[in-house]
C-alpha cells in the first residue's frame, strides 16, 4: 500500500506536545536544545553532541531529506515539542519494513538529555504512536533495544508496547552483530 497523501505533515497533539515533521524555522530551537545537552549518562545516551557542522543551510538540507522520505515511506522523523513554549524535546521516528499485507514499521525516540525523567519520552511514543497507526497507516511498530537499554525498554513499555522477543545478531553496531529486544504494538 502507497500512501496517498503528496504532502506529509502529520501530527499529533498529546496534552503537553506537538509532534510534527521539522520546519526549516526550528533551526535555532532545534540548535540549541542540542547544544543544552548535559554529558551523557549512560552508553546509550550520546549527551553533548558536536553541532558545528550543522549550520542553516545543513539544517534546511536535513529538513528537505526528511520530507523526501517520507514521500518516498521510507522513513517518517518528527521532531518533539513542548506546547507551551515551543521548546525541541527530541525526535521520533518510524522506518517503513515492508507495507502490501504487513504495513510494519519501526520506531525509534530520543529525549534530549536535560528532559529525562519528566514523562515526555512516554508522552512523544504515545503520541506518535497515534500517527504511525492512524495517518501513516502502519498495522505493526517495532522497537528493536539493545539488551542492556533498560531505560529505553521501560520506555517502550510504559507507552503500550510489548515485549516480544530476543533477535539474535540483528543489527550490526560498533562493528559486531548484536542481539536486540523486541517490543511491538499493533494497531
Amino acid at each position: 500500500m502507497k500512501l496517498k497523501e503528496e504532502k506529509f505533515d502529520y501530527y499529533s497533539e498529546t496534552g503537553r506536545l506537538v509532534i510534527r515533521p521539522l520546519k526549516k524555522d526550528d533551526y535555532e530551537n532545534w540548535l540549541n536544545e542540542f547544544e543544552n545537552r548535559d554529558p551523557s549518562q549512560n552508553r546509550h545516551d550520546q549527551g553533548k553532541i558536536d553541532m558545528s557542522e550543522c549550520t542553516l543551510e545543513w539544517f534546511h538540507n536535513l529538513v528537505d531529506k526528511h520530507q523526501e522520505s517520507a514521500v518516498n515511506d521510507i522513513a517518517h522523523v518528527f521532531g518533539v515539542f513542548r506546547k507551551e513554549d515551543g521548546t525541541h524535546l527530541g525526535m521520533v521516528d518510524f522506518s517503513t519494513l515492508a507495507r502490501d499485507e504487513f504495513q510494519w514499521g519501526r520506531i525509534g525516540y530520543t529525549i534530549h538529555n536535560q528532559y529525562w525523567r519528566k514523562g515526555y519520552g512516554k508522552e512523544a511514543v504515545i503520541g506518535a504512536l497515534n500517527i504511525a497507526f492512524k495517518q501513516l497507516k502502519f498495522h505493526r511498530i517495532e522497537a528493536h533495544i539493545n539488551i542492556d537499554n533498560t531505560p529505553s525498554m521501560k520506555l517502550a513499555e510504559s507507552a503500550g508496547m510489548e515485549f516480544e522477543c530476543i533477535r539474535k545478531g540483528f543489527i550490526y553496531e560498533n562493528n559486531e552483530w548484536t542481539d536486540h529486544l523486541v517490543y511491538y504494538k499493533n494497531s
